[in-house]
């Protein structure tokens, strides 16, 4: 990987992982930050796709959409699929939540699942680019 590759990979990987310590943070507070941790959750799903994609030298598009994401990945490499799958649900949290709406929030253990969810994202692209890119 040329250089400039290597660094916006590991950009979009730190970025992904303050995303998912921001989720931590807000799943910790008393009372936690509901909503906030779930846009945190889609937003850290979202990077880390998006930095496994440039990983690959493969353009995306600027979107939160992460069924499109996840399909661009899988293309990649199918095994992705199972971690990936999941994460689709994330999307919405993208936006639901920004601005004043009815929409319900869900309840803490649904957050806390979600949560789950971007972490297993985390591990899967992690495990996959170790090798090309250390210390993520």
């Amino acid at each position: 990987m040329h250089p400039e590759q290597l660094a916006e990979v590991k950009s979009w990987l730190k970025k992904a992982a303050d995303d998912l310590r921001g989720a931590d943070l807000d799943l910790a507070a008393t009372p936690p930050f509901l909503e906030d941790a779930l846009f945190h959750c889609q937003q850290a799903a979202e990077k880390y796709m998006k930095g496994f994609l440039a990983a690959h030298d493969r353009i995306f598009r600027k979107t939160h959409d992460l069924d499109e994401l996840a399909m661009a990945c899988e293309a990649l490499d199918q095994g992705l699929k199972e971690f990936l799958e999941p994460a689709r649900d994330l999307t919405i949290f993208a936006w639901e939540f920004r601005y004043p709406g009815d929409a319900p929030v869900p309840p803490l253990e649904e957050v806390k699942e979600y949560r789950r969810v971007a972490g297993l994202v985390y591990e899967a692209i992690r495990e996959r680019l170790s090798n090309s890119v250390s210390g993520h």
